[in-house]
This record gives C-alpha cells, structure tokens and sequence, in this order.
C-alpha cells in the first residue's frame, strides 16, 4: 500500500531515495552505453575499500565502470563481513578473482595491535565460516593474557560487571587512576547503560 505512492511521490518531487541512487545508476549504465563510456574514460583507475560491505547494486555498478579498462583495485576482509542484514554480499570480495583472474591478490596478515592470544583466539572462530579465503593473523606482539569471557543477562548487568571489575582491580593494585581503565563497546547507544551504572558505582568517566 505504501511502495507504490512513495515511488510516485519520489518521481513528482524529482527525488530519490539511496536505494534508487545505485538501481537507476545501473539502470542509466545499461541502457545508455554512450553514458557508461563516458564514465569509464572519466574514471580509469577505480579503488574501493571496505569491499565486504559492498551490495549488489554497487557491485554491478563497480563491473561495468572498471569493464574498459579492467584497472580496479579493492581492499576487504571477508572475515569483517557483518552487513549483510543492510544489504552487504559477501560474494562480492569472494568471488572478485572470478571476475579479475589477472588480479594480483596481496594478504595483509601481521596485525600490529593485538596479541597472539587474541589473534589465535579469533582466527578459532572466525575459521568455522564455510564462506571465506583463508588467512593466519600474526603479530610480533608474542603471549598476552588469557581471554577471559563474562556472561552478561542484559546490557545492565554487563554494566555492573565491568565496574565490578574496576572496583576490584582498583583495591588489587592500590588504587590505580581510574585514566589507566578503558571500556570498548561497538555502537554509540551502549554507552548509555555504561554510564548509568557507572554513575550509581561512583565511577568517574570520560566518552
């Protein structure tokens, strides 16, 4: 009920959606081969990173424009794949030697932020995806403490446990500044629970 008077809504207004940025793009390239090789002399050398994330529609759009000149280089890790809910196909960056057989394939394995143990720890996981090119993260950064992994019932209690956490590590080791302390999270809205226990545990922060 929707679809059809907000597409028509769109063509009145002269407008579009980011969807029908890409679909009319590839559309515009398919039906107008004068177009597309104007695009192809105006971009001869194409690079893309975070190619994982990539859908579809920017894949096709990707294909026809590097076509020309085949001078196409892309940067991904199949492994970092998580958006696929958004859209993202990693067949992509999988199947991307499939369509560039010349291409010249360079793995980028030292890490140089993580220890072994991490690294080890996630490559035990990340290898039972059956879709993937296989890779071994190393690093110089030899040892490392062991993982240690907490089972949390809500974002809440998470909180609690990591403040818990600090307050023992604080009487462990003579109070230590609360500045020697760093939580990582992935998304600006986990912040909020954080803070909230933080506040009731007397835990100075900073975002």
């Amino acid at each position: 009920e929707v679809y059809k008077p907000y597409q028509e809504a769109l063509k009145t207004n002269n407008a579009m959606d980011f969807d029908d940025l890409l679909i009319k793009t590839v559309e515009l390239f398919k039906n107008n081969p004068e177009v597309l090789d104007y695009y192809q002399e105006r971009f001869k050398f194409i690079c893309i990173d975070e190619y994982q994330d990539t859908n579809r529609a920017q894949y096709e759009i990707v294909k026809m424009l590097a076509e020309k000149y085949r001078n196409i280089c892309v940067i991904g890790d199949s492994d970092q794949s998580i958006y696929s809910w958004r859209g993202a196909d990693i067949r992509n960056i999988l199947d991307f030697e499939k369509d560039y057989p010349d291409a010249k394939v360079v793995m980028l394995e030292q890490n140089y932020r993580s220890t072994q143990v991490i690294l080890d720890a996630a490559h035990e996981v990340i290898v039972k995806n059956r879709k993937r090119k296989d890779k071994k993260l190393w690093t110089e950064e030899k040892g490392g403490e062991n993982i240690q992994l907490m089972m949390a019932r809500n974002e809440r209690h998470e909180g609690e446990l990591i403040a818990e956490r600090i307050r023992d590590l604080t009487r462990e080791y003579e109070n230590p500044p609360y500045s020697d302390f760093v939580v990582l999270y992935r998304t600006n809205a986990q912040s909020r629970a954080l803070e909230e226990v933080f506040l009731r545990f007397g835990v100075p922060y900073k975002i």
